[in-house]
């Protein structure tokens, strides 16, 4: 870029940082005021004041109080309008973001909270990444405007900037201001689509048979003993003697110890997008697992919170 052109957008980003897309990031909330809206006439404006200038010099030259009349009304309306498109956005306060979980390559779901303190807001425009929404704010409330990012690389995604603005009531005036949150989402790392199992070490014998439980596996005849709890009343009352409920339970499934250093002849983004794929498949069938990286250890543990904490760690892999 030639230095002429560098000055000329330097001097635009500190003298109008609303104007331009080149607006630094700042924190949120965010609070929209006069300093940093613009408007703008449209083309629709355009054309109607220059009708609104010829019939201003036809009423004049033929003398018509009347058409004058009209014109002088029509001219403040048009004035009342850019007042009126320019409340739209003064105030408003963009406020609290939240953002779902997606892996690379899937869309990342970012809600955004946009909110006045007075006065309810009319036809108000969100355009993000060449996507345009469109939604009413409630006076004294907020409300949430939802959409999707698209996702390349695992880590932390900047939002992009965003364009607040609308053209309510008439569409004769743009009004507008360039946000830049400074707000960042984490992108999950893709899983693998095929590969081998983690290793699982021999268990003893009777690992997967059936134990002691709380689960019907079968009926039998009482025995001396037998508590009578596990006594089947109703099935009893139609046989000769007692019959007792045998519960069982399936044994609990080996423990994964996923581990950085034990797989070999994989580089850094294979053995991520490997473990990625084991974690998805051990919240899946239930089992519990425990990860190690070079930098941390999670221990064996499931759930949710277990779950989105190895999550986290892959993703933020150097």
């Amino acid at each position: 870029m030639p230095p002429r052109v560098q000055r000329l957008f330097a001097w635009a980003e500190r003298r109008l940082p609303s104007l331009t897309r080149l607006r630094q990031r700042e924190p949120l909330p965010i609070q929209l005021h006069r300093r940093r809206i613009y408007i703008v006439p449209t083309g629709f404006g355009v054309g109607f004041s220059v009708l609104l200038g010829v019939m201003l010099v036809g009423s004049l030259n033929y003398a018509n109080n009347a058409a004058l009349m009209l014109t002088c009304l029509l001219g403040a309306a048009t004035a009342g309008s850019m007042l009126v498109a320019f409340r739209v956005l003064n105030g408003l306060t963009i406020g609290g973001l939240r953002a779902g979980t997606a892996r690379a390559g899937e869309p990342i779901r970012v809600s955004l909270d946009i909110g006045a303190s007075q006065r309810e807001r009319m036809a108000v425009r969100l355009d993000i990444q060449g996507r345009e929404h469109v939604f009413v704010v409630p006076a004294g409330a907020a409300t949430t405007v939802e959409f999707d990012l698209p996702t390349e690389f695992r880590g932390w995604l900047a939002l992009p900037r965003m364009r607040v603005h609308s053209r309510w009531p008439l569409g004769m005036f743009r009004v507008w201001s360039w946000l830049h949150p400074d707000r960042t989402v984490l992108v999950y790392p893709r899983p693998e689509a095929l590969g081998p199992k983690p290793f699982e070490p021999r268990g003893d014998a009777d690992r997967g048979r059936p134990r002691a439980g709380d689960e019907l596996a079968a009926l039998r005849d009482y025995r001396p003993g037998d508590p009578r709890r596990q006594i089947a009343w109703k099935l009893s009352a139609r046989h000769h003697g007692l019959l007792v409920k045998d519960l069982e339970q399936p044994a609990p499934q080996e423990d994964w110890r996923l581990d950085w250093d034990g797989m070999h002849g994989l580089d850094d983004e294979s053995r991520i997008a490997r473990l990625a794929r084991w974690i998805d498949e051990a919240r899946e069938t239930g089992r519990r697992w425990s990860l190690k990286l070079p930098d941390g250890y999670f221990d064996v543990a499931q759930g949710d919170e277990h779950y989105h904490r190895c999550m986290t760690a892959l993703a933020l892999r150097p």
